[in-house]
């Protein structure tokens, strides 16, 4: 029979599920309501809906290499406590060994590739998050490749919590290029050398040093050279050859670096969660509500 756009429009407000995955469940049943209710969540669509507007702001990142290729990915999950089943890091790892096989260009088309099992990413995600019952995202991921001179460097910190991935070049070392990776999960920086930071990045510092400066009194003829002496550092903060090398703070991680023959060619650092606004339970107001019921 034919299927109307009020047919999905129904069918999206019963289950929550996304107009084109209605219109498919509706065409698989001939239009029976019921039946695609059911097609819905025997396919985890229906539960996955629901969970659409929840937070996951919890969750693991995940290095996988093979020979020349790495990939870097983070997924999210409600709570901690799912974090740690086996049935997510299952889930992670299966997402990790499809994205080194078909190295999606983007995350939209990593979500409607078709996994070995038939299905798309995204439905075989819908079918954790039924089987688990919290929602479940792939949030990001890099695939970084590198030639034979080179080496990843791969850390993964308090169990996944932080994620760095380095590529080294001029060694195979891959020892030395997960001890930058170390430093980078500890210090956070930004970039990798000063020269990657903007123009307009250096202004806006050089303006509030400046400001800083007069603020605090200093002649104009000695603020200038004062500006140079903090941008540097400015950039210490943020550049990671700059900063001392948190296993010998002695020297540079440019020297350390260098002193094994390697360059850093980049580096990924993903922090489980950062950037989303993670929901604040109040659970004894949560519970007076109740009690007041």
């Amino acid at each position: 029979m034919a299927i109307t756009a009020q047919m999905v429009k129904e069918l999206r407000e019963k289950t929550g599920a996304g107009m084109m995955d209605c219109k498919k469940a509706l065409t698989e049943t001939n239009g029976d309501m019921e039946k695609a209710i059911d097609w819905l969540r025997e396919k985890g669509i229906a539960k996955a809906a629901k969970k659409a507007d929840r937070i996951a702001a919890e969750g693991t990142t995940l290095i996988e290499v093979d020979g020349n290729t790495a990939v870097i990915l983070e997924v999210n999950s409600e709570t901690d406590f799912v974090a740690k089943n086996e049935g997510f890091k299952t889930l992670v790892k299966e997402l990790a060994a499809h994205l080194l096989k078909h190295k999606p260009a983007t995350l939209e088309e990593a979500l409607q590739q078709k996994m070995d099992n038939g299905t798309t990413v995204q439905d075989h995600i819908n079918a954790a998050i039924a089987k688990i019952g919290e929602k479940l995202t792939l949030r990001r991921f890099e695939i970084v490749e590198k030639g034979d001179n080179a080496a990843f460097g791969a850390y993964l910190h308090m169990g996944g919590r932080i994620g760095v991935l380095t590529l080294l070049e001029g060694t195979t070392n891959e020892e030395v290029a997960k001890d930058v990776a170390m430093h980078i999960a500890a210090l956070n920086p930004k970039y990798v050398s000063r020269d990657q930071v903007s123009q307009e990045e250096i202004a806006r510092e050089r303006e509030v040093l400046t400001q800083q400066a007069l603020n605090e009194g200093k002649p104009e003829n000695i603020v200038a050279k004062m500006v140079e002496g903090r941008l540097n550092k400015f950039y210490e903060d943020i550049c990671l050859l700059e900063q001392a090398f948190v296993k010998n703070p002695d020297m540079k991680v440019r020297q350390f670096v260098e002193s094994n023959g390697a360059t850093v060619k980049s580096f990924v650092r993903y922090e489980v969660g950062e950037g989303i606004e993670k929901r604040q339970d109040n659970f004894a107001e949560e519970v007076m509500n109740q009690v007041r019921k």
